[in-house]
């Protein structure tokens, strides 16, 4: 991964990265993104950007397997989320869906992930210790909660579904308190420069919103060049 490629991605919102890709398309109707709203535990940190490593897990009730197999499937887990492909985030669906009671993500789990090298943590389930989760990974969940219920991992790198959004592992994520989209491998080289052009198209009605004198006459002209440049 190109590091100005990286740094850029970091700095940019979800939503422009939605815009550039369409911009690389040339055309409208990108619809790998995420559907409904999303919680951030740091909305001021920014973005959350990597190569996916996947995981399924539940917490409703209790695990019906053996201890020993959830045990040696939980270091499993843990020994998939320190390797791989760099950068890389967490996305981990908790399949008890939209009556998710287990917060996984806490402040010992998210201290665990960042310090195998994710850059944070995307999932529809349940995130805790708010206030208290290290800076510099950010969580992007469906909801917020006190417990960990009976939390445990059932799948380890298959797809997963985030809120609408099917992802696999490997699959390169952009994340934030807008949501989360999954960037096509074949737009990444094409991606820097698209978005520079999507920033310079919108300069176009910003700046002419901005000026004091500023009349539907410029709008208008200003809005017949925007036209002209967007996709």
């Amino acid at each position: 991964m190109n590091s100005d490629l990286l740094n850029l991605l970091k700095k940019v919102d979800t939503p422009t990265v939605c815009n550039a890709i369409e911009v690389v398309e040339g055309k409208r109707g990108f619809n790998q993104f995420t559907r409904g709203t999303m919680l951030s535990s740091a909305p001021d940190e920014g973005a959350i950007v990597g190569f996916a490593r996947t995981a399924k897990i539940s917490a409703i009730a209790p695990p019906a397997e053996p201890p020993e197999v959830i045990k040696a499937r939980r270091m499993d887990y843990y020994r998939h989320m320190a390797s791989g492909p760099r950068p890389a985030i967490a996305v981990v669906e908790d399949v008890d869906g939209a009556e998710a009671i287990g917060a996984y993500w806490g402040e010992i789990n998210t201290s665990i992930h960042k310090g195998f090298g994710l850059n944070g943590a995307l999932t529809n389930g349940v995130m805790r210790d708010l206030g208290d989760l290290p800076k510099g990974f950010p969580v992007i969940a469906g909801s917020i909660g006190p417990s960990h219920g009976f939390v445990h991992v059932k799948e380890i790198a298959t797809e997963v579904t985030i809120f609408g959004l099917t992802i696999h592992d490997g699959d390169f994520v952009h994340a934030d308190r807008h949501g989360a989209l999954v960037v096509p491998a074949q737009h990444l080289d094409h991606l820097a420069a698209r978005i520079q052009k999507l920033l310079d198209t919108e300069r176009i009605i910003l700046d002419a919103a901005a000026d004091s004198d500023f009349s539907f006459e410029k709008f208008e002209a200003a809005w017949a060049k925007f036209e002209a440049s967007r996709t």
